[in-house]
């Protein structure tokens, strides 16, 4: 492999919010990676810091272009420039579109269990969390359909946040689902504000469905969330992009990006961008497949020496979805125990809302070395708390 993943880097110190934690501790939890960002994005900024002037930007048509090449080669989706807007982050965009494309009071609805944040967007902005909960067989996750149209056909209901690909369990929507997503959405006049930042994160030989190419009316009623800060750990470079082909919904997203000033660049922005999807996919490629091979790590694992807790099967993310139902209602318990005992850090799935109970949420998106230590830490934990159930 021409890149090295298995280099273990130090985050301490660094006002990591990630690795802000006591020495012992070992963090998966939050969503940003232990590896440093490909070499050609980290040229690319350390080029625009030796200029040594850090004013104001603008967004030159090498950004644009950038992300159109990506999105048709890498995804089949042909976006046009007019389309897109620059903002700082996908969660800035989305409550700027929360409170811009719905009214005080609105329901806008989500798909439990989801990235937790959404919650928070809806909430702070004044609106209703309506919700459709997943359903989980034990294996996968499936939309109840009857239950999402019932919902979506409140006439308080006006937004439907999607999650594509699923946060937290890597699911994949395939175009059936995605489409008739966007036929129901269309017919009780529900706009779909689509967060696709993991779309990159996907198995070798797996692909994502951007929501906006699967129809006209997919296309014509949604807003599409999209960034290279999640593929290529730039979380804190704050960059990212809202696409509209409607451009009523385009219109207003920009006023409400402008009015909430989340659409200025700041001087690294650009560059960063513009180098991950014009010179990162070499290592993209690469780093998919070590993930995928630390989440084969991951379920082997657990299938071995930790039969109580399984990990989701999914196709997306670099994170895993741990069913933990073997300690039904003690997931909270497990999480507090597995960190105060071993020092490990994950994020426990009831944040994450209704079904998210009995789960936990691991990152494994650094060295294998790390992905090693961690199941180890979650196998003490885990016989050490079935004795303790069993006294």
């Amino acid at each position: 492999m021409k890149y090295n993943f298995d280099v273990e880097t130090d985050r301490r110190g660094t006002n990591s919010l990630k690795w802000d934690v006591p020495e012992r501790e070992l963090p998966m939890w939050v969503a940003d990676m232990d590896f440093e960002t490909a070499p050609e994005i980290k040229e690319a900024i350390v080029k625009r810091a030796e200029h040594g002037i850090f004013g104001y930007t603008m967004i030159p048509d090498d950004w644009y272009h950038a992300y159109i090449r990506w999105w048709e080669i890498r995804h089949d989706f042909r976006m046009e420039k007019e389309w897109m807007l620059f903002t700082t982050g996908v969660m800035p965009a989305i409550s700027c579109a929360v409170r811009t494309l719905t009214g005080a009071g609105d329901n806008v609805l989500i798909q439990p269990p989801v990235y937790n944040h959404f919650f928070d967007s809806i909430v702070n902005n004044g609106r209703n969390v309506a919700e459709a909960p997943l359903k989980y067989d034990g294996e996968n996750y499936h939309i109840d359909f009857g239950e999402l149209e019932q919902k979506l056909s409140d006439p308080r209901t006006t937004m439907m946040i999607l999650c594509n690909p699923q946060n937290p369990g890597g699911k994949i929507w395939d175009r059936e689902t995605l489409a008739k997503i966007g036929e129901l959405c269309h017919r009780h006049q529900v706009t779909v504000l689509s967060d696709e930042i993991h779309c990159d994160m996907t198995a070798p030989g797996w692909g994502y469905i951007p929501f906006a190419s699967v129809s006209d009316t997919c296309r014509s009623i949604s807003v599409t969330c999209i960034a290279p800060t999640k593929t290529f750990n730039l979380a804190g470079i704050h960059t990212a992009a809202v696409v509209a082909a409607d451009e009523t919904l385009r219109h207003k997203m920009r006023r409400a990006l402008h009015t909430d000033e989340a659409a200025e660049p700041n001087a690294f922005a650009v560059e960063a961008a513009i180098a991950a999807f014009t010179k990162g996919g070499p290592w993209l490629d690469e780093l998919r497949k070590y993930i995928w091979e630390n989440k084969r790590l991951v379920s082997e694992f657990l299938t071995a020496y930790v039969p109580g807790i399984k990990a989701v099967p999914s196709k997306a993310t670099y994170l895993i979805w741990l069913d933990c139902g073997c300690l039904a209602g003690k997931d909270r318990e497990f999480g507090r125990y597995l960190r105060e005992k071993t020092g490990l850090y994950l994020s426990k799935g009831s944040q994450y809302g209704k079904g998210g109970e009995n789960f936990m949420r691991m990152n494994v998106a650094c060295p294998k070395s790390r992905v090693e230590d961690a199941l180890e830490r979650i196998r003490k934990a885990y016989e050490e708390l079935i004795l303790l159930y069993s006294v």
